[in-house]
């Protein structure tokens, strides 16, 4: 099997045409369905291998191909079982489609189309369903992810990245393209949309506005994210949505028993007697080579390094008095602006913002873990709260790592994120404030940045909820399980979002209510918040929210599984397979067993292209086709159905490294922690140990 880059010798692009997206949003879930159009121009059979981003906390519940006129839904197997029949069905001649998710982090998955025959088409769907958040001008949020940016791989860290593998073109030169539409229902009225992209006119199919239809009304950039701003007519109110459960699926399960979203709106008081606001306050800038990209590819977009400062700048000058401070920034190695943290005054303040004003992109890579550890062993300050501050673009390859050190001191601080760019891993910056409760919160222009960076520091202000109790109000005939831990942190005006199994059934059943309380203490005070809804429950055959509550589930248990809790991971394995979620120990795989005769001719792989990055900021893009269209061979072993593949290169680093070779510039990310592939013609550079400063 021979693997292509972007064209074959016969100067034919790549066999994907067309990414077509279908999102309906209902209220704050979004449910989205994304179809790929492949068509083999070829001679002969074809393998399409298309690796793209996912948000970290989606739940993919199905995937399905349409093959010859036929119609073939996928089955979730564990992953290696999947990989393995996917490999067999290649050997064997038939055609087969696997979708998985790549590594542990959630955010980046793969889908592969094999033996698709020559002169057919083939449309691979997948779904899944994601919770959105609120923004502060009280707009749901959602992001189609178009960017995925190489991955850093840091120093004696051994495992694949796929990312890195995947090959770039310019934007002008990608053979595909993207087309989104967007259904909105809500009881509260839409009143409009907004988008980062050009939309058509909103157009409302219900005359008290309950429901309206929009798309995008160009093929927008594949080197930017797609967003959509949804504004409702009234404000998000607290709701509960109860969901029938799947037909036939074991009662006691968590697909056979109803469902019930919860989202409550606590109001903690502005002010509680006694609280103080002071603190700890550790800021972390993220100042590797990768921050010097722009925020976007617009004209005049500024590089993240100085959306980030400009954020830092914005908190720096809204601290509390009577607290306390300290800026640490990191590369390959870290610097912090001070051995402790120091007084908030008016003379440490003006001397630390002309410090962060000359900070520049200039560390090299990505090496986040050593500062974090560095943090952490510096003793917290009695009676003032440590909040820690991460501002990063977050690519790098260690996430599960990095989360995993957050959570191990969870007790001791909370962590609040900020994804700054286009392209910012989710599974990061949402994974570390997921597991010290914080929040994140992503800057991809400077249009909302003052905004979200300021309800962040509100947060981090606030005193902690404590005591969280949750009292449910059901009829005798009904019993509740809760669907993971439950909140454990608690926001002023914030979404507060629990998932629930319900038992039993209600009698009557049309007339029968439920009933929540939400029991939390602030210092010696006590609060509650109660919410009534009906115990009529919702049909439906995509069941939302099971999917988002097994996903919810899933992201505790697989942070579990990465410490080596065995039973963990069992139970982790066990909810994906009978949500259909997937999960980092699973897969979705199907084979087209209709065809009766094998697809003949040697297969030739194909690795769908992205559009190419910033290699250097300040400089135009630096394109590069034939560095990527590349042809390799790929042994396909028929006698004992092994598909045996080269490994592809592990780091790009040299390529961010190209800046030495033509301007001569000593600024570049990789340098001092990778020594993997580089330049051609060029020795591989040792690295230095890393060092950490005081």
């Amino acid at each position: 099997m021979t693997q292509c880059g972007l064209l074959t010798g016969s100067n034919k692009p790549v066999p994907l045409r067309s990414v077509s997206v279908t999102v309906l949003i209902r209220g704050f879930v979004a449910d989205v369905g994304c179809e790929l159009l492949y068509r083999n121009d070829e001679q002969g059979p074809v393998e399409a291998v298309f690796v793209f981003p996912v948000d970290a906390e989606a739940a993919v519940y199905a995937f399905q191909a349409r093959l010859g006129g036929a119609c073939i839904q996928a089955q979730l197997r564990e992953k290696k079982q999947a990989r393995e029949l996917y490999g067999d069905a290649l050997a064997g001649g038939q055609s087969s489609f696997l979708l998985q998710q790549e590594g542990a982090g959630g955010d980046v998955f793969s889908c592969s189309l094999g033996n698709l025959p020559p002169g057919e088409e083939a449309a691979l769907t997948l779904r899944y369903v994601c919770e959105l958040p609120l923004e502060p001008d009280g707009a749901a949020r959602y992001v189609l992810p178009a960017v995925l940016r190489p991955r850093y791989t840091p120093h004696g860290w051994d495992r694949e990245d796929v990312t890195q593998g995947v090959p770039r073109v310019p934007q002008g030169e990608l053979p595909y393209t993207l087309s989104l539409s967007a259904t909105l229902q809500s009881p509260h009225g839409i009143d409009r949309v907004l988008s980062n992209c050009s939309l058509t006119p909103l157009s409302h199919t219900a005359g008290n506005r309950t429901s309206a239809q929009v798309s995008l009304a160009e093929t927008p950039l594949w080197g930017r994210d797609v967003e959509l701003l949804v504004y409702y007519v009234e404000p998000h109110k607290p709701s509960a949505v109860l969901e029938a459960g799947l037909p036939g699926a074991e009662p006691g399960s968590l697909m056979g028993d109803p469902a019930v979203m919860v989202t409550l709106l606590p109001s903690l008081p502005e002010a509680v007697p006694g609280q103080s606001s002071a603190g700890e306050f550790i800021f972390l800038l993220d100042r590797s080579g990768s921050m010097e990209c722009r925020m976007d590819r617009r004209d005049g977009s500024p590089q993240r390094i100085d959306s980030a400062k400009e954020t830092l700048v914005l908190l720096l000058k809204s601290l509390p008095l009577g607290c306390y401070f300290n800026i640490y920034s990191f590369g390959s190695r870290f610097e912090s602006f001070y051995p402790q943290s120091v007084a908030y005054t008016q003379k440490t303040m003006s001397k630390s913002l002309q410090r962060v004003q000359q900070l520049q992109a200039d560390l090299g890579g990505t090496e986040i873990l050593a500062p974090l550890q560095a943090i952490y062993r510096s003793p917290c300050r009695d009676g003032h709260p440590r909040q820690l501050f991460v501002f990063t673009d977050g690519e790098v390859g260690n996430t599960e790592d990095i989360i995993a050190e957050v959570q191990r001191h969870q007790g001791a601080h909370r962590c609040f994120s900020f994804g700054i760019g286009e392209g910012a891993s989710t599974a990061l910056v949402k994974g570390i404030a997921r597991a010290a409760g914080g929040s994140a919160e992503f800057i991809m222009g400077q249009d909302r940045m003052q905004p979200k960076a300021l309800k962040s520091l509100k947060r981090a202000l606030q005193p902690s909820g404590t005591g969280i109790l949750l009292c449910w109000d059901l009829p005798p005939e009904m019993e509740v399980a809760l669907v993971g831990q439950g909140p454990e942190v608690i926001f002023l005006g914030e979404r507060c979002l629990i998932y629930a199994q319900l038992r039993g059934q209600p009698q009557p059943p049309d007339t029968a209510v439920g009933g929540l309380t939400l029991q939390y203490r602030i210092q010696d005070q006590t609060y509650k918040e109660t919410l009534q809804f009906p115990l009529q429950p919702q049909d439906g055959d995509r069941l939302p929210i099971h999917r988002l509550a097994a996903k919810s589930l899933l992201l505790e248990l697989e942070g579990a599984v990465n410490t080596g809790s065995e039973g963990d991971r069992h139970r982790a394995l066990e909810t994906s397979l009978s949500s259909g979620v997937v999960c980092s120990l699973t897969a979705y795989v199907g084979v087209d067993t209709e065809r009766m005769q094998p697809v003949q001719g040697p297969l030739v792989r194909w690795d769908i292209p992205l559009a190419e990055f910033d290699l250097m900021a300040g400089h135009s893009l630096y394109g590069a086709p034939q560095i990527f269209a590349h042809t390799r061979m790929v042994v396909v072993e028929h006698t004992n159905h092994l598909y045996k593949q080269l490994p592809p290169p592990k780091c790009l680093a040299w390529l961010c490294r190209l800046s030495d070779f033509i301007w001569g510039s000593s600024r570049h990310e990789g340098s001092e922690s990778c020594k993997h592939s580089a330049p051609p013609g060029t020795a591989p550079q040792e690295a230095p140990s890393p060092h950490l400063s005081p």
